[in-house]
């Protein structure tokens, strides 16, 4: 076995990696929750408030792409699962505290596998999608944060990040 495979799913005893069978696995309820943020000036962010974006509704595009990429992780992600994703909810907010938008995906599935790679999935591509939507005004913002805040259901159980 390849040395610290032992412990990872995806990897088997000659060290390649596979794509785990999980057709023994009950069916269960299983809720992720990620969050990232894209941080900007406060005079990019009130354009993106104000829906001044040459390219159009920032918040509203975001949020819609970030639903889409939720529903094609497994696309995106080598060794994902394709799942029949039974809610994907994008939050896309305005903060001038940071100043920039927080994005929170949760993302809900009853299968054979937990959802925390599509959560994952549906906040990079929202912030990439603001990004890309006001990068003529400031190529300088940051995108950050991007993690799993919280995951309930299957084996392991509940997770929930530390702040």
């Amino acid at each position: 076995m390849a040395r610290g495979a032992k412990n990872l799913s995806h990897i088997g005893t000659r060290g390649e990696a596979h794509m785990v069978d999980v057709s023994a696995k009950p069916a269960t309820e299983r809720v992720a929750v990620a969050e990232g943020r894209v941080l900007m000036t406060a005079k990019t962010l009130d354009i993106v408030r104000k829906g001044d974006a040459k390219k159009g509704d920032v918040l509203g595009t975001a949020r819609i792409a970030g639903i889409m990429a939720a529903k094609r992780t497994h696309e995106l992600i080598p060794l994902c699962h394709l799942l029949l994703l039974s809610q994907v909810e994008v939050d896309v907010v305005p903060d001038a505290a940071l100043p920039g938008v927080r994005v929170t995906a949760r993302v809900k599935v009853s299968g054979q596998t937990g959802v925390e790679m599509e959560a994952l999935t549906a906040v990079s591509v929202a912030c990439l999608t603001i990004y890309d939507m006001v990068k003529a005004v400031e190529r300088g913002m940051r995108i950050e944060g991007i993690r799993l805040v919280e995951k309930s259901g299957g084996r392991s159980g509940h997770f929930r990040a530390r702040e």
